[in-house]
């Protein structure tokens, strides 16, 4: 004999969905902060490094210049193949390396770039800098600079 009335008990209840759901939560809520800094801290490791690139980058171009002169702008490096699209074009808030944008100048003999989050707090937390010296400097408000250990 078969009981016809017998309920079929397999699953989960809500409560156990949602316990199961909360704790998910909980640990987003914990993971979600810890990698949103681990990806800036990227962005800015990724900053510093384009910056020594550039130092060394534009002593080579200058180097074989006839008049010594070092490049003009981004894209005169990157027609030079010294460095590649994505630095060459990272030149404003909408096309970003690594969360990134660099203002490169020249004057006379000394030239200066400053790598800029795209998105302050977001992107990156500091401000990057390098001139014709080498020495790479940092900035929390684009005022103030010290150079990097």
């Amino acid at each position: 004999m078969t009981n016809v009335n017998k309920k079929n008990t397999e699953g989960f209840t809500l409560i156990e969905l949602m316990i199961v759901v909360a704790i998910i939560a909980i640990i987003a809520a914990i993971a979600i902060p810890n990698l949103l800094n681990a990806r800036m801290a990227g962005n800015e490791a990724s900053a510093v490094s384009s910056l020594r690139t550039l130092s060394t980058v534009c002593e080579q171009s200058r180097n074989r210049d006839i008049q010594g002169a070092y490049p003009v702008d981004f894209a005169e490096l990157g027609a030079e193949n010294y460095i590649d699209d994505s630095f060459a074009t990272a030149v404003n808030a909408t096309t970003l390396k690594s969360g990134y944008f660099f203002t490169y100048s020249v004057s006379g003999s000394t030239w200066d770039c400053v790598a800029a989050p795209g998105t302050f707090d977001t992107d990156g937390g500091r401000y990057f800098r390098v001139s014709e010296a080498g020495v790479i400097e940092q900035s929390e408000d684009n005022s103030t600079w010290v150079a990097i250990q």
